[in-house]
C-alpha cells in the first residue's frame, strides 16, 4: 500500500480546487458575456407567436438561416432601426455573420406580427426589442421594423 505523505496530498487537493474554482469562474465569466448561455443554446420556444409566417422566419433568424430568412421577405423590402430607414439586406448580412437572435420572447401582438424580447445583437450586447413585421397580400414581408424598446 502507498502511503501519501500530508503536504503532498494537501498540495494536490489544493491545485484540484483552485481548478475547479477558475472553471466555474470562466463559466461565470461567460455567462455574463453571452458566450455558452443555456437560454442561446437550447431551442427556444416559439409558440406565443401565432402568425405561421413570422414564427417560420424567427425559426429562421434563430438557426441563422439566412437563405430561409430572406424567403418570408419580398426583394424590396422595406426595413427601419430605431426609426432610421437601413438597407435590410445589408444589415441582415451583418446580424446573420454576427449570430444574432432572440435570447427570450417576452410578448407578441397585433396578431402575431409584432415581437417583443431580449436579442443578442453580437458586438452590441442584449437588448429589449421589438420586430414589427408587414405583411403584403401575398403573405410575405414587405417591411420591417426593429429597435429598442422598455416593454
Amino acid at each position: 500500500m502507498i502511503r501519501a505523505n500530508k503536504p503532498m496530498l494537501i498540495m494536490i487537493l489544493l491545485i484540484t480546487f483552485g481548478t475547479t474554482q477558475n472553471i466555474v469562474a470562466q463559466k461565470l465569466i461567460n455567462n455574463r458575456s453571452g458566450v455558452n448561455n443555456l437560454k442561446t443554446e437550447s431551442k427556444m420556444d416559439l409558440s406565443k407567436i401565432s402568425n405561421l409566417k413570422v414564427k417560420k422566419a424567427i425559426e429562421a433568424l434563430q438557426s441563422n438561416d439566412k437563405k430561409a430568412w430572406y424567403s418570408y421577405f419580398t426583394d424590396n423590402a422595406q426595413f427601419s432601426d430605431d426609426g432610421r430607414e437601413m438597407n435590410f439586406k445589408s444589415f441582415f448580412d451583418n446580424a446573420f455573420d454576427k449570430k444574432e437572435k432572440f435570447l427570450d420572447i417576452r410578448k407578441v401582438e397585433n396578431e402575431g406580427k409584432d415581437i417583443y424580447g431580449d436579442f443578442y445583437a453580437g458586438q452590441w450586447g442584449t437588448f429589449l426589442v421589438y420586430f414589427r413585421f408587414h405583411q403584403d397580400h401575398d403573405g410575405r414581408f414587405n417591411r420591417l421594423e426593429i429597435g429598442q424598446t422598455s416593454d
